[in-house]
This record gives structure tokens, sequence and C-alpha cells, in this order.
């Protein structure tokens, strides 16, 4: 678990990263590089979910042999599977990351959203629901594992 205290907003109790797949921890279905050692770390506090369309088919290999639970959605009604798998862990003590006009309603319902701006872009939509914004998965993994940035962002 990790727990960060911020000043004017309470307590992040967190437990669970539940985030999306291709443009947030891959590109083009390709697993960045730098974001392998980084959920390594992040492992250690909070159990990683990746919940995901797969629009590539290439989730399952990419993320062999790494600490994450792979989730596989159907193509329709996406959006609210993301939502009902948050819920079903515990929103309040989740952080979610994500890009997709998909991953709107979960970056809405998550303690913590972050919505990340990789090679793909970003949907408004999801832009707009999250608390945050990073251009990088490796950006947003390194604000879990240092708190201090975390806090001056989110402070009021």
């Amino acid at each position: 678990m990790l727990s960060i205290d911020i000043p004017g907003h309470g307590v992040l109790r967190l437990r669970w990263l539940i985030s999306d797949f291709n443009g947030t921890l891959a590109c083009d279905g390709e697993l960045i590089p730098e974001v392998i050692p980084l959920i390594r770390v992040v492992s250690e506090d909070l159990a990683i979910h990746v919940v995901t369309a797969d629009t590539f088919g290439l989730a399952e290999a990419q993320l062999s042999g790494i600490p994450v639970k792979l989730t596989i959605l159907p193509p329709y009604g996406q959006d609210q599977a993301k939502l009902d798998y948050v819920r079903q862990l515990g929103a309040q003590s989740a952080v979610c990351l994500g890009n997709g006009r998909n991953d709107m309603l979960m970056l809405r319902e998550a303690a913590l959203g972050i919505c990340l701006t990789e090679r793909e872009g970003a949907c408004v939509q999801a832009l707009r629901e999250a608390d945050i914004v990073c251009r990088s998965a490796p950006d947003a993994l390194d604000l879990l594992l240092n708190p201090k940035c975390l806090i001056a962002t989110l402070r009021r």
C-alpha cells in the first residue's frame, strides 16, 4: 500500500494501479521499455492490473514475466467494463492510468486518475476527467515512486 498525505486534498491510501495498455504502457502494441523496471518497483507497493481492449493483440506476450494481472476486454462497452473493474477492486484505493475515451470513467472514479499523452495522444474527455496529466507512463510511475512530486502537483 502507498499512503500519501496531500495538504488540502487528504490522504491517498492506494492499493491498486489499474492501467490501460496501448497508448499508456505501450505504443503500437509494444511495451515501452522504460516502463518495465518501473512496474517492477511500483509492484512492491501496489497490485498492478492492466485492463485493455488490446487493439494490437500483443498485450499478453508483451506483459509476460512482468508482475501484472492482465484482463482483455470484449470490443464493446469497454468504458463501463473498466469502471466496473475499478469499482470491484475499490475505487477509493485505486490509481488509474489511461489516455482513451474508454478510460475516462475509470479516471474520474479513481482516487487518483492520471491521463497520459504518449505518442498516441489523449482523448480530451479523458484529460478532463483525470486529476493529473503526464507526458508518459515512465513520468506517471515516477510520480508514484516520488510522492513529494505528487504532493506538489495536487496540494491546494
